[in-house]
């Protein structure tokens, strides 16, 4: 039987490489990209026409209001998704988006997981992306082999919605992390340790995770190419902060790292968001401590 064709709503840097990844296991992809994003992949002119065209519909866009601009509306791909489509939901959205279109779906009969990935291009390329998903087990079971292709592992998290709320938990962790340690380094060089010691030295203990060391390199490097844009992680972490506010959720580190990355999207907005290790050092200039 011929591959299923897969049809991508939004294509990024993060939807590219799983695109290219698809198409070496032999599957047809065509795309719609309206904000540019484009490779040798058949692209389309609208998401009604991705919704048509595919039998995987793979959404993959950056926040809400571009979900729901995809969805609605006389050229959105919900006046086509009908009940033998399914769709795979890659994009990092609000709890409460994640369960309006699980509710979509229930109405219009489709076939729908929250399936967020966690990693960042480097993982995409390779294939080595870990998958969150949320949704039916059976539906599950009929995307594993799309999964399997684009993603090294898949968790099922849940019922719908689950997979967007974990989503959230991981790059919650992410953030904060990178925050603590771009204090750990901005106190090390105004105490006027070596610059190089200190970041050498943060890329060699266990405590730092592998994804940790690589955002070090591009500190010490003084380079910030965009494997995760600070823009993408600020908007993940105010979605953090505004669904553990509804649910009661203490989170007080992860505030803080939120207000972080709010400042440094200022400048850094489409730079990688380890960026903020070179606006912390840049705030000390390495200067000794008096």
């Amino acid at each position: 039987m011929p591959s299923p064709k897969i049809g991508f709503i939004g294509y990024g840097a993060m939807a590219q490489r799983m695109g290219a990844n698809l198409r070496k296991a032999g599957y047809p992809v065509v795309a719609y990209a309206p904000s540019g994003g484009k490779d040798e992949t058949e692209m389309l002119p609208s998401p009604r026409a991705i919704a048509e065209a595919a039998e995987i519909i793979i959404f993959c866009v950056p926040n809400d209001a571009a979900e729901n601009e995809s969805l609605h509306g006389e050229n959105g791909a919900l006046a086509a998704l009908t009940p033998s489509k399914l769709v795979l939901d890659t994009s990092t959205v609000s709890p409460d988006q994640a369960d309006a279109f699980a509710s979509l779906a229930v109405e219009h009969g489709f076939s729908l997981l929250d399936a967020p990935m966690s990693g960042s291009t480097p993982e995409a390329e390779t294939g080595d992306l870990v998958m969150l998903v949320g949704g039916d087990e059976a539906v599950v079971k009929r995307a594993q082999p799309v999964l399997d292709v684009i993603g090294k592992l898949t968790i099922h998290a849940g019922p719908a919605g689950s997979a967007a709320r974990l989503k959230l938990v991981v790059n919650g962790v992410m953030g904060a992390t990178l925050n603590v340690i771009a204090e750990g380094v901005s106190y090390g060089l105004a105490a006027g340790l070596d610059r190089d010691v200190v970041f050498d030295t943060l890329q060699q203990v266990a405590v730092v995770s592998p994804h940790h060391k690589r955002k070090l390199k591009m500190g010490q490097n003084r380079e910030f190419p965009s494997q995760f844009p600070t823009r993408l992680m600020s908007k993940d972490m105010g979605l953090l902060l505004d669904a553990g506010r509804k649910v009661g959720a203490f989170m007080p580190g992860m505030a803080v790292a939120d207000q972080a990355l709010a400042l440094s999207n200022r400048l850094h907005a489409n730079e990688d968001y380890s960026a903020l290790i070179g606006a912390m050092e840049h705030s000390v200039a390495n200067l000794p401590h008096k």
